[in-house]
């Protein structure tokens, strides 16, 4: 199902055309025996904030309103970055949350039949919220369509499953798979490694037909019980969307099975980290040709321009990709990911892959950023590289050919730096919207600050008595 299509499947795999009438939305809800209808919209974290209602008064689409301070909540649910909106934040202003009809899917684990929507957040006087995670996607995307293009991406999503664990001080474990065993790592696309856990990926597989998500493949990964979901390829705010419904899909499969699922970057000391890769190309709007690649089948330098913009950006960037504390602990020399922002042909170790395709399918694999990233932010922040490596006409560096692990650290190597690049960055602030940003590096700092509040097992272990 595309949102470029401004149509909705039903239950046969029909499809027909939508409009925004009650009586249309009705027959909708109906069909699908819908009781309950959710109405999301994604915050800062890409967490789902907003309100669930009787269908009944949904199908009249009266302005649901939700306060702007939703924007303004840290992930450990604090509120700061408040500055400029003054007054409105301490009066819990409402915000309007207009549905897109387009994205209305049912909620197959509910106890009652139920339906969810994404909301885009506006102004009461209709435009957009600027700080709005969707709206910032939209953003990136209007310049693109400004000069004739459309972008066009394809997610990979990678997540751990672990035994449940309502005890934070504990580390995460492996599930008990069908064999009795917990899972183990280095099994990477081992198909008996995936059955270990067929319950869950089948209940996967069908709370993802039942709205609509397309599944690509699910692999095993490297870690322990970690998998990778991969996404068929389409319009931005499409694909942003499927990983904002996936995440929350994927973890009501698991809780149906006694664990979890997590999109923590590194969830296990001695495991990889779980990355969302991000597979870049960009069409022109008209003839639908893929700009990265000529007549005569070779790169343009169009590709070459945005393959630089990714290298000079994407270090500005990295918050935006790694947006936690945690997310750090991915991005190490030695580990699974890259540290760098070389390039190479089908090379797993550069930090972006020019995956082996078809020239009229070329695109650029940005392997930085983590799973427990914004997913509108994240291909936001992407794109906005690309862009501007275009506009200002960069260079890119030679292609790496061998181990590009061994490359300098080229990343920040922990959140605080990240947040200092990503303020000095004016280039990618035009382009993400000023606002946006100086509410972005607030929530930010707020976490880090409270980060530092917390005493590790690392230091009791290691200082408690030897200092």
């Amino acid at each position: 199902m595309s949102a470029d299509t401004g149509a909705i499947a039903n239950l046969r795999g029909e499809a027909y055309s939508f409009g925004a009438t009650p009586d249309e939305l009705r027959g909708w809800l109906s069909h699908h025996r819908i009781e309950e209808v959710d109405c999301a919209v994604p915050d800062i974290a890409g967490v789902a904030r907003g309100k669930t209602m009787p269908a009944e008064k949904f199908v009249k689409l009266d302005a649901v309103h939700l306060p702007i301070s939703i924007f303004h909540q840290t992930i450990t649910g604090d509120y700061v970055g408040f500055e400029e909106e003054g007054e409105a934040l301490y009066a819990e202003s409402d915000l309007l949350m207009e549905p897109d009809l387009t994205t209305i899917r049912p909620a197959p684990w509910a106890s009652s039949p139920t339906a969810q929507v994404i909301h885009d957040a506006t102004w009461q006087n209709g435009e957009p919220v600027e700080i709005a995670p969707r709206s910032v996607l939209k953003r990136v995307l209007a310049l693109f369509n400004k000069e004739g293009w459309d972008p066009v991406v394809a997610p990979e999503l990678e997540f751990y499953l672990t035994k449940s664990n309502p005890d934070p001080d504990y580390p995460l474990e492996p599930p008990i798979g069908r064999s009795g065993r917990a899972g183990a790592g280095r099994q990477s696309y081992s198909l008996g490694a995936v059955d270990e856990y067929d319950k869950i990926v089948d209940d996967i597989y069908d709370y993802a037909e039942r709205q609509y998500l397309k599944i690509d493949t699910i692999i095993q990964e490297g870690g322990a019980a970690q998998l990778e979901i991969n996404l068929l390829h389409g319009n931005p705010v499409d694909l942003a969307d499927q990983v904002f419904l996936f995440k929350r899909t994927i973890r009501e499969a698991a809780f149906t099975h006694n664990c979890y699922a997590t999109f923590m970057a590194k969830p296990l000391a001695n495991e990889p980290g779980s990355a969302m890769h991000i597979h870049q190309s960009v069409v022109d709007v008209k003839t639908r040709r893929n700009i990265f690649t000529g007549e005569n089948g070779e790169p343009t330098k169009l590709f070459y321009q945005f393959l630089a913009g990714q290298q000079r950006y994407l270090p500005l960037a990295t918050c935006l990709l790694a947006p936690y504390v945690n997310s750090y602990r991915r991005l190490v020399p030695g580990g699974a990911a890259p540290i760098n922002v070389e390039w190479g042909h089908d090379n797993r170790s550069a930090g972006l892959r020019i995956p082996f395709s078809p020239a009229a399918a070329r695109r650029i694999e940005n392997r930085l950023a983590g799973s427990d990233a914004n997913p509108y932010l994240a291909l936001a922040a992407s794109l906005a590289c690309g862009y501007l490596g275009i506009k200002m006409g960069l260079e890119p560096r030679q292609a790496v050919v061998g181990n590009a692990y061994r490359s300098d650290h080229q990343l920040p190597r922990g959140l605080l730096e990240a947040l200092t690049d990503f303020e000095d960055s004016t280039d990618l602030h035009e382009i993400l919207g000023k606002r946006f940003c100086h509410v972005y590096l607030s929530l930010k700092r707020s976490e880090f600050e409270e980060f530092m509040r917390v005493i590790s097992p690392w230091e009791r272990e290691h200082l408690l008595l030897s200092v």
